[in-house]
């Protein structure tokens, strides 16, 4: 077995994949039950599945491989290979799987055909697009160096500046370049969601590269500080839109949650009054539906050049654009292995507001209830007064 570019197998290796070699009917029984250990074993090194004809890419299953229950660490690649994917399918189905295959299709015409205004664009030049002050912080890679610029007005909730002025002009004009194509083309664009009108995928049109490559490199060390439960030892996939709100556009969006496991907002531009994002108090799975408290209620104003990071289950919504448009660049950073562990999450979430609220409140009541005992207890201790 060759592991990244380590040709040599240990006997434990071979013992231990002899014993896992048992009928298919077992074997399947077997790797059914066994579940993804909470914690990675960084100390072992991941196959290589790029060779193989896969659902999920490479990077996926190296990155999902730490995981695995001891057992599976050494079983042959292909078996290790089975039990991630049937992993993986429990949060991507096959129905996913199809449509991220007519996706595939169809951003390839689209980058056959579709001639880009600024090809700079497309691969992402630090020194171009990111503020020096940003660059430096990330290459410092410490959490003081990332508070130097970057504020949290409210808890789960950062803000900073990165781009250049001239990544967001052009980013507007290549989206009306490509919207322009389209209409000439009689080309149908994907929407971000069934309700825009207006918005467009960037991924769609050859971006992808760039947006992944900034997530990596830039919004992943910021996120392993404020959000290390979140995103583990990488993001492996993203989603990447732009969408205007406002006069002539779509409306604003009312409050919901994401899907991601981090949420990168930027504003490009913003012309005219309202559009406020108001935020409304991060919920894990089970609290989703838990209304917020008055001191979940957040207004941020989102301006030009700015950037907002918070997690995709803080739900938020903007108001209503009073005049004028805005223009923002989403970007949905997301970790299947984040939504493998949320199965063990523990029995209160620090970052869930309603979590926070049931556990004070549980601290609360036994702590009334010793209070109570000891009480009890003291007075039975007393000696009986003298008549």
């Amino acid at each position: 077995m060759m592991v990244d570019g380590d040709e040599t197998g240990g006997a434990g290796d071979s013992q231990q994949s002899d014993l896992l070699q048992v009928n298919p009917a077992a074997s399947t029984t077997e790797m059914a039950n066994p579940r993804l250990n909470p914690f990675p074993n960084n100390e072992h090194i991941s196959d290589n599945y790029g060779d193989l004809e896969l659902e999920f890419s490479s990077s996926i299953l190296r990155s999902l491989e730490k995981y695995l229950p001891p057992a599976m660490l050494t079983a042959q690649r292909e078996e290790k290979a089975k039990f991630m994917s049937d992993t993986l399918r429990k949060y991507i189905s096959r129905e996913e799987c199809s449509q991220a295959k007519r996706r595939k299709t169809y951003r390839q015409e689209i980058i056959s055909n579709y001639q880009p205004r600024f090809k700079g664009l497309y691969k992402l030049d630090p020194k171009l697009f990111l503020l020096p002050s940003f660059r430096k912080a990330i290459s410092e890679n410490t959490e003081e160096s990332f508070r130097r610029i970057i504020s949290e007005p409210f808890p789960g909730v950062f803000v900073f500046k990165m781009f250049q002025p001239d990544f967001s002009e052009k980013l507007l004009l290549e989206v009306e370049n490509f919207r322009k194509w389209a209409n000439e083309t009689n080309f149908t664009i994907r929407r971000p969601d069934n309700t825009s009108k207006y918005g467009v995928v960037l991924d769609d049109f050859g971006l992808d590269i760039m947006l992944k490559q900034l997530m990596d490199d830039f919004i992943f060390p910021i996120c392993k500080v404020f959000f290390p439960e979140v995103c583990g030892t990488m993001f492996d996939s993203h989603y990447g839109f732009f969408i205007e709100n406002g006069e002539d556009r779509d409306a604003d969006v009312g409050f919901h949650v994401e899907d991601s496991d981090i949420t990168l907002n930027v504003c490009l531009s913003k012309q005219g009054e309202g559009g406020e994002i108001l935020f409304a108090g991060a919920r894990c799975n089970k609290h989703m539906d838990i209304d917020p408290k008055p001191e979940e209620y957040f207004d941020y104003c989102h301006i030009p050049g700015q950037a907002i990071l918070h997690r995709g289950c803080h739900v938020h919504g903007a108001r209503a654009t009073a005049s004028g448009r805005r223009a923002n660049m989403i970007l949905w950073c997301q970790n299947s292995l984040f939504r493998e562990m949320q199965t063990y999450e523990p029995e209160f979430s620090d970052w869930c507001g309603q979590c926070v609220h049931e556990e004070k409140e549980n601290k609360s009541q036994i702590l009334a209830v010793k209070r109570k005992e000891m009480f009890r207890i003291e007075s039975e201790a007393e000696p009986p007064r003298k008549k």
